[in-house]
């Protein structure tokens, strides 16, 4: 893990988990500026809080608590006590996502989280039970036990999710600014330039853009640049030049948003990309490890040490407990 004055993280992929991004953090005085994310976001709170600005308001996520973000929803980080908060996380990708919805529940169109905040220790549980298989290099484990807690996150808090549809003037000049500065993410036109290109006044822009997409352009650049930089790292460009192809001014510039939106600096976010990408060595799997890991795979899931019996994962009942069991979609 990188890190410095007791905050660590560490960003990183499992080659057996494609389509999938972890991390393993803890942060103090971290603060998250207003991003999005391309994937989903399954953060598992262990110690403290963290709180997060999400749809107008402030999300707090404690221990035993899940913070959960759509693909492509504006949200912030920072830490509700002094302590910090201490998490883990899966990032899976709406692919993912939405195959496991259509194999284990009744959610049709695209699948997503109904609110941002769910305390459910059980799945925080299983969350880190994931990062810990892919740490053991066991990947039936991690395969199975992400699929149990994406499935049980669907049925207690999913929903599908409403189409945007570009139908205002204003939201239509929003989408037209968006595609400009992507073209021209390296040399951005001023705001009174993009706005003039689009027969539209600054501040009309400005309001609409915030309205379609939950932050201002400047935001939204510095966002999708560092967007942009993440594949350029994944595929094997330097930090120095891809600082400058996606318009930072240079490698400390990108490190700084980099930071801000990612949680590590883009130098250590790429040695772990390439250490997916070297040829896998044959794991050491301690014996406890792979009995452990055994009766998991048997189970689908166990809530804890000593469990026997896999737990059901459905639609909250009358109760508030689950029913029907990952493996039983009822249609």
């Amino acid at each position: 893990m990188t890190g410095s004055g007791g905050e660590r993280a560490r960003h990183w992929q499992y080659a057996e988990l494609p389509g999938v991004d972890l991390l393993r953090a803890r942060y103090i005085r971290k603060a998250f500026v207003r991003h999005t994310h391309e994937h989903f976001v399954i953060a598992a709170i262990s110690d403290g809080v963290e709180v997060f600005h999400h749809g107008g308001s402030d999300q707090y996520a404690g221990a035993g608590a899940l913070a959960l973000v759509n693909p492509d929803t504006a949200h912030t980080g920072r830490a509700g006590v002094p302590e910090g908060w201490r998490y883990g996380a899966v990032y899976p990708s709406p692919e993912v996502v939405a195959a496991i919805a259509a194999e284990t529940t009744t959610l049709r169109g695209t699948p997503g989280f109904v609110s941002p905040v769910l305390d459910d220790p059980y799945t925080v549980r299983l969350v880190h039970q994931v990062l810990r298989a892919t740490d053991e290099g066991n990947a039936l484990a991690a395969d199975t036990l992400l699929r149990v807690a994406v499935t049980r996150l669907l049925r207690l808090n999913g929903g599908s999710m409403p189409r945007r549809e570009v139908r205002t003037a204003g939201a239509r000049t929003a989408a037209r600014a968006r595609a400009l500065l992507e073209e021209r993410m390296a040399a951005p036109p001023t705001l009174e330039q993009l706005a003039g290109e689009l027969g539209t006044g600054p501040f009309a822009l400005l309001r609409a853009f915030r309205d379609a997409y939950g932050m201002p352009p400047h935001a939204w650049l510095t966002d999708a640049r560092v967007r942009r930089a993440r594949r350029l790292l994944d595929a094997g460009t330097a930090p120095s030049a891809a600082a400058v192809a996606v318009g930072f001014t240079d490698q400390p510039h990108l490190n700084r948003h980099f930071g801000r939106i990612v949680g590590v600096p883009p130098g250590a976010y790429q040695r772990e990309r390439k250490n997916v990408q070297d040829p896998p060595r044959e794991p050491f799997v301690p014996l406890e490890a792979w009995q452990r890991n055994r009766q998991l795979s048997q189970t689908y899931g166990t809530p804890g040490e000593g469990s026997r019996t896999a737990p059901s994962y459905g639609t909250p009942s009358g109760s508030g407990s689950p029913s029907d069991s990952p493996g039983s979609p009822s249609g």
